[in-house]
């Protein structure tokens, strides 16, 4: 599935404004990586739910370097992102998009919740 979702999926979904992505620092490469998310935002703060936690390529990327940007309605927000083991993943699902949520659910096996501060 993560092949599918790494070739297929994300480069499609990078290509419309209506997609959140986000943007990490690639820990071995230095270069930008960007990966299609789903997620609300909340005043200053935008929440999203990794479906492979700690195993995606993002989240060690954010471990490495918390500095992120997030695209939102095709704009770019600079920010820092918090990875919150502490909040209950399945709980979080409920209040965010129900379409990326429903995918997330069905698929993820390692849920993790992560916070970004934006600047």
């Amino acid at each position: 599935m993560a092949v599918i979702q790494r070739n297929v999926v994300n480069p499609v979904a990078q290509r419309f404004n209506s997609h959140a992505l986000l943007e990490t620092v690639g820990r071995k490469s230095g270069l930008a990586r960007i990966t299609p998310i789903g997620g609300r935002r909340t005043g200053a703060q935008f929440w999203f739910v990794s479906e492979y936690g700690e195993r995606s390529q993002y989240v060690r990327n954010i471990k490495a370097n918390p500095a992120v940007r997030v695209r939102l309605g095709g704009q770019w927000y600079r920010g820092t992102a918090h990875l919150m083991p502490e909040d209950d993943a399945r709980r979080r699902l409920m209040s965010l998009p129900r379409i990326n949520s429903a995918g997330v659910w069905a698929v993820g096996n390692n849920l993790l919740t992560i916070r970004v501060d934006l600047d």
